[in-house]
């Protein structure tokens, strides 16, 4: 009987003795079997079979005895008394077994195997059928069983790839490994294993030194299968545990001999798995900062063509110099429309996608443990919004400056007509004045014609004063245009100045006259008073019908209805006057008559007109005539202004119609979302379709902006400038339609991000409720934000000591509880810990604490993520512990991308132990956390 305790006493056993380690519990073995139904009593093996697990089984067990100094050669009979199997439990699992019995009894031998049956199912193991008396006995099945669940329990169920286990596990470890090698599948562990090339490919792919593999050939199958156990067995300490002609003869190679095979390569190559696991994880990291860099590049990008279109624009919209007529005012009236209704609802867009692009990445960068991005100088959020609100600032009063330099264009258009008319028909009036009061006729007239002359130059007199206000109001007019700035000011002007200068020598010339005539007005005795007469009324009404005539044919402007109606009521105040002017025209033609009848009467023969006028009755009749016909004229005009004025009024009441209803809804949809965002209930992809559904119905109410918009056109066509039925206007409506898209895009972006954050963080639903409500408890005034005795009370709310006297406690718990809750928490902040923690939340000392900033604090608190330090641990496991690693390996251990992408960003390692070629890792993996700079 072998003392193996004395035998192993020299020999400490680790976790690297065996393939379980000592750890192993759970029922992984035995749900395993269960699935797998490993083996049947009664179909356990056949003949083949049973050689085959006979040799690996037995190799398999020395392999771990020559540990402790001994081995077994028969597998039936060496484990009858127990001993050997207890000290192989005690080998593969570094632990200790109760002291074994030393009689040789049989009682004894049962009692032994019995604790090593009861110490492999302590470690969750199903022994189901195999007693104590079938090993003592030799019954080679049962004891080849146990064999093989101890293996299982041992050597198998530990391996995991990729949350696979046992059998699943080995199996995808074998597809993975070989999958570069030509006529290599790996389907199982029977008849993928029988050509040898599986074998070869396993060591060839850990130790290519080892294996010439191009030169094994598929049909040579002993060959290769003794090639690859002999370097097993040479190089790699795995002992050989099947012959070759044993599976190269069998249809169907044993599969349990077979995995236990296989199994001492996993573990033999267990080296290169952790380098494979350190390199998932270096492709982790590096994944997420080629991603990161890639939204970096789009931001920077998009934040460059929006600024260099906001500069582009912001001097066109500046640009406040004004033409010269209507038509090229009206030009730029409708590019600015055309800027506002298709070149800048894009940028709108464009600006709220990079503000949500920014906080997304901002939000990865956090999840990742990654340093906050900082856009190129001039690229900020806030610098973009900086340029957007100059834009703005020179968009406003554009519009309104466009259509004040119209309306002015259009009244000097208006004053300049009106200049011509008037100047004209006083230009006409005057042909002639001149030449007539420098004639001399009264040198050689009679006294009768003297008389004559005296009073026709004061009817004169009468004429030209009346026509003294027509001058002043060219003048007037003239000075107006000039205030104005009239494109054609100076030939205004001068006109202007010609009729003043004329106007200036009619008078001297008048006054001369008068003279002349009333120095020999003692000479006349006698005057035709009904002439006179005549003249004194005929000329006033003569000059009343002109001013009439003028009035008739002046032009208008107006921009209300109450404007026309005005005109209307003066039109018609017009009117009524014209029976009494009838009336003084039939007085005058009277006077006119009497004076026939006179010289008829008396034989009187008067020589041409009348000397005092040149106002005869068939002019006054022709101007009486002429205004009867341009008071209908009048009238129409009249109308059909005041038909275009009901036009507008009826655009201003369909507008103002339309907006009252529009401004309205988007007012309160503003609010809704407010409410939405504080009121949030159910899961975060609830509240995110809730949102997007929300955000759907606001753009399904576009067509409703876009009929205002058409109204708004036809009122702007019309040169319709204000409108006393709502306080709406157009530019309102676009900027709070604006405001409202960039709101609930805003709101679902910050649902987004709790998603991401949840998910990257591994936050529970419940955690993300029990957030969302604390927060909104203490947000009092609903403004999504928290102030620091707000934030302070969450915290506490949330089990956390913010105060440094315990007895400032307040809550809805007495002391005891609260401070059972702290030590349960594991938490204690005082004053310094929360400034700390406000530095963390509120780095800009604004004075408030958002919900995402909020969210992000929870959740560094509540989970974990990887760091800088994992990440060079994960280096250091491909190098080969070393504390530099070379090109090679990384190209040899990551994809290439990813290699090329470590490559060209890590520096030359400066280390004492520097080699050709070695790249400095730990500089480059804190430089991905923003811990050092390249």
């Amino acid at each position: 009987m072998v003392d193996y305790h004395a035998a192993n006493q020299p020999y400490q056993y680790g976790p690297s003795s065996g393939g379980g380690g000592g750890n192993g519990g759970g029922g992984g073995v035995g749900d395993y079997m269960a699935q797998e139904d490993d083996w049947d009593r009664d179909l356990l093996l056949d003949p083949a079979w049973e050689k085959q697990q006979r040799k690996t089984f037995t190799a398999w067990c020395n392999s771990h005895l020559r540990k402790a100094g001994t081995q077994i050669e028969n597998i039936d009979e060496d484990f009858r008394d127990g001993l050997k199997l207890m000290l192989l439990l005690e080998v593969i699992s570094g632990e200790r077994l109760p002291k074994p019995e030393r009689g040789k009894m049989r009682v004894h031998k049962i009692n032994n195997v019995n604790k090593a049956l009861d110490f492999i199912a302590s470690k969750g193991v199903k022994l189901v059928s195999i007693g104590a008396e079938e090993i003592v006995d030799g019954n080679a099945k049962m004891t080849l069983g146990m064999i093989w669940t101890i293996i299982l329990r041992f050597a198998i169920q530990d391996i995991s790839v990729e949350e696979t286990s046992a059998k699943e596990g080995l199996l995808l470890w074998c597809q993975r490994k070989t999958a570069p090698y030509k006529n290599v599948n790996v389907q199982n562990f029977h008849i993928s294993w029988k050509d040898g090339l599986a074998f070869n490919a396993l060591i060839h792919r850990h130790r290519p030194e080892l294996i010439e593999y191009d030169k094994l050939r598929k049909d040579d199958p002993v060959t290769n299968l003794n090639n690859a156990f002999e370097v097993a067995e040479k190089y790699l300490d795995i002992p050989k545990m099947l012959d070759a002609e044993d599976i190269v003869n069998t249809a169907r190679p044993d599969e349990k001999a077979i995995m236990t095979y296989v199994s001492s390569f996993y573990h033999a190559f267990s080296g290169a798995q952790k380098a494979e696991t350190a390199a998932n994880r270096i492709c982790k990291v590096l994944a997420v900062n080629q991603e990161n860099e890639h939204l970096m590049e789009d931001y920077e990008k998009l934040a460059s063509d929006l600024l260099e279109w906001i500069r582009r624009t912001i001097p066109w919209l500046e640009d406040r110099v004004p033409q010269k007529t209507i038509q090229e005012m009206q030009q730029k009236l409708e590019d600015f429309r055309d800027y506002r209704r298709v070149h800048k609802p894009p940028k709108v867009q464009e600006k709220c996608q990079l503000e949500i692009n920014f906080n997304t990445l901002q939000t990865k960068l956090r999840l990742s443990n990654r340093p906050a991005f900082m856009p190129s100088e001039g690229k900020m959020v806030s610098d973009i919004n900086n340029c957007w609100q100059h834009l703005e600032q020179a968009e406003k009063g554009f519009e309104e400056w466009l259509l004040n330099v119209i309306r002015r264009l259009e009244r000097l258009d208006h004053l300049g007509e009106k200049f011509g008319q008037k100047a004209s028909i006083h230009e006409a009036w005057t042909d002639g004045k001149e030449a007539m009061l420098k004639q001399k006729d009264y040198e050689t007239a009679t006294l009768s014609d003297i008389k004559a002359l005296i009073r026709k130059h004061e009817a004169f007199e009468s004429d030209l004063a009346a026509h003294q206000d027509r001058v002043e109001q060219i003048a007037a007019i003239a000075q107006e245009l000039n205030e104005l700035d009239y494109y054609d000011s100076p030939s205004v002007n001068t006109r202007c100045q010609k009729i003043c200068d004329q106007w200036d020598a009619l008078g001297s010339l008048t006054h001369s006259r008068r003279e002349a005539l009333e120095k020999t007005e003692k000479q006349l005795e006698t005057i035709d008073q009904l002439h006179l007469e005549y003249a004194k009324r005929a000329a006033p009404f003569n000059n009343w019908m002109e001013s009439a005539m003028e009035d008739l044919q002046d032009m208008f402007i107006v921009h209300t209805i109450e404007e026309i109606e005005g005109l209307i009521a003066a039109h018609d105040q017009f009117k009524s006057t014209l029976p009494d002017a009838d009336k003084e025209r039939e007085a005058i033609l009277a006077i006119h008559g009497e004076a026939q009848k006179i010289a008829e009467c008396n034989h009187i023969k008067l020589l041409g007109s009348n000397p005092y006028t040149t106002v005869t009755p068939q002019i006054i009749n022709s101007k009486w005539e002429k205004v009867q016909q341009l008071v209908p004229k009048r009238d129409d005009a009249l109308l059909e202004e005041q038909s275009k004025q009901q036009s507008n009024e009826r655009l201003r009441r369909q507008f103002a119609s339309q907006a009252n209803i529009v401004g309205p809804w988007i007012q309160t949809k503003m609010e809704e979302i407010g409410r939405i965002s504080i009121e949030m209930n159910g899961t975060l992809e609830d509240q995110l379709n809730h949102l997007k559904q929300y955000e759907q119905s606001i753009v399904d109410y576009k067509p409703n902006l876009d009929l205002l918009e058409q109204q708004h056109q036809l009122i702007q066509e019309a040169l319709i400038f204000d409108n006393k039925h709502t306080n709406y206007t157009m530019e309102h409506i676009r900027v709070g339609w604006e405001q409202l898209l960039t709101t609930i895009a805003r709101t679902i972006n910050e649902v987004e991000n709790q998603i991401l954050t949840r998910d990257a963080k591994g936050i529970s639903q419940e955690q993300m409720q029990e957030f969302r409500a604390s927060f909104n408890h203490f947000d009092k005034d609903h403004g999504g934000a928290l102030g620091p005795e707000e934030f302070k009370a969450c915290l506490i709310s949330l089990g956390y000591d913010v105060e440094n006297d315990r007895q400032k406690q307040t809550g809805s718990m007495d002391a005891d509880d609260f401070r059972a809750l702290l030590i349960s928490t594991g938490y204690s902040l005082g004053d310094a810990e929360f400034n700390r923690i406000m530095s963390v939340v509120d780095p800009n000392n604004s004075g408030i604490v958002t919900f995402q900033a909020f969210i992000d604090f929870m959740s560094r608190e509540t989970t974990d993520t990887d760091t800088a330090d994992q990440v060079i641990a994960s280096f250091k496991v491909l190098a080969g512990d070393k504390n530099f690693i070379t090109a090679e390996e990384l190209r040899r251990e990551l994809p290439p991308d990813q290699a090329e992408y470590c490559i060209a960003r890590m520096a030359p390692y400066q280390g004492p132990d520097a080699a050709p070629g070695a790249l400095d890792y730990k500089s480059f993996s804190t430089a991905l956390y923003g811990e050092s700079d390249l």
